[in-house]
């Protein structure tokens, strides 16, 4: 008798969860997004939250909490209300090498959070200001050279930043890190010389590639990109560099009901397949469309955190 009580409890519960999934959400969601105003996933979840506000009936509001390489967005998501009027926008790439590289975190990747789905992979650019007249990483080399201590670049993912502390080692070249905080503090320190490198989304300084007041040097994509076919691929350059995909993707406080992330997934996925939003608002902004289902980005996630292991292993990577 107790089972079956139990059991009949278990279904009441079921039906209540789903219940109150079909009617979410029935107030305001607040959007989390771990870079700067003016970033490509700011920007992204947006246009994204003006398309879901139309199907839910209530608005999704932006909060950007930049910085600490999107450490702080993180751990304001994880201690968020579960109950799925709190999604976040982060990138898995770089928080899974978080894990590796940041002695304390307040939050626990795989313990705190819940995949929803991964929106899209970016096109990872190395760029610098035109001010620096270079158009080759040789080039590049050169004129830090002729300018000691006068040059730093940013950089949002570890891989990207893996490779530019490995190459500068390589080179001689000199050339510092400063902390990323975002795609739109990226691009106004490229403009006015504060940090004329930068390795990250491509899709954050599209106007200025065309405009020419930013250079391209090399994207880190399989194939060049359709949208600046001029400029080579990583790989091109250095056959034997492998990166992590770049990425951005959609997540929610752990203990968020499943069904109402199945119903966040599936509205998103109602967007997404509209090809004139998805041209618009991902291949034209140089970014590849994914929105996979909760499960898959889990498995994703799993067989990621195996590969950046070996990474950081091999990278000496040591937390601090």
């Amino acid at each position: 008798m107790k089972r079956q009580a139990l059991l009949g409890l278990l279904a009441l519960l079921s039906t209540a969860i789903a219940a109150q999934a079909q009617d979410f959400p029935t107030r305001p969601v607040r959007a989390i997004a771990t870079s700067s105003a003016g970033g490509i996933s700011d920007i992204f979840m947006r246009v994204l939250g003006d398309e879901l506000s139309k199907r839910w009936g209530q608005p999704i509001v932006v909060e950007n909490r930049a910085g600490g390489q999107f450490n702080i967005g993180a751990k304001a998501c994880a201690e968020a209300a579960p109950d799925g009027y709190t999604v976040c926008i982060m990138p898995a790439d770089v928080l899974q090498y978080n894990r590796h590289v940041f002695k304390t975190l307040n939050y626990d990747l795989f313990k705190d959070i819940e995949p929803v789905t991964l929106l899209f992979y970016l096109t990872q650019a190395l760029v610098v200001s035109s001010a620096l007249n270079v158009t080759t990483l040789d080039g590049l080399a050169a004129h830090s050279k002729a300018n000691p201590g006068k040059l730093s670049y940013t950089a949002a993912a570890i891989p990207h930043q893996l490779f530019m502390d490995g190459w500068i080692k390589e080179t001689g070249a000199d050339i510092v890190r400063v902390p990323f905080k975002g795609g739109g503090d990226a691009v106004n320190g490229m403009l006015t010389g504060t940090t004329p490198i930068a390795f990250f989304g491509v899709g954050n300084f599209i106007s200025h590639l065309q405009a020419g007041t930013i250079k391209g040097i090399a994207v880190d994509a399989e194939k060049r990109s359709p949208l600046f076919p001029d400029i080579p691929t990583l790989r091109e350059l250095r056959p034997k560099v492998e990166l992590t995909r770049a990425d951005f993707s959609l997540w929610a406080p752990k203990g968020t009901p499943k069904a109402v992330i199945q119903k966040i997934r599936d509205d998103v996925a109602r967007v997404a397949a509209d090809p004139a939003f998805v041209n618009r608002n991902v291949v034209q902004r140089g970014l590849e469309p994914v929105f996979n289902t909760p499960e898959d980005f889990a498995r994703r996630l799993e067989e990621q955190r195996v590969h950046v292991e070996k990474v950081a292993k091999e990278a000496g990577l040591k937390p601090q």
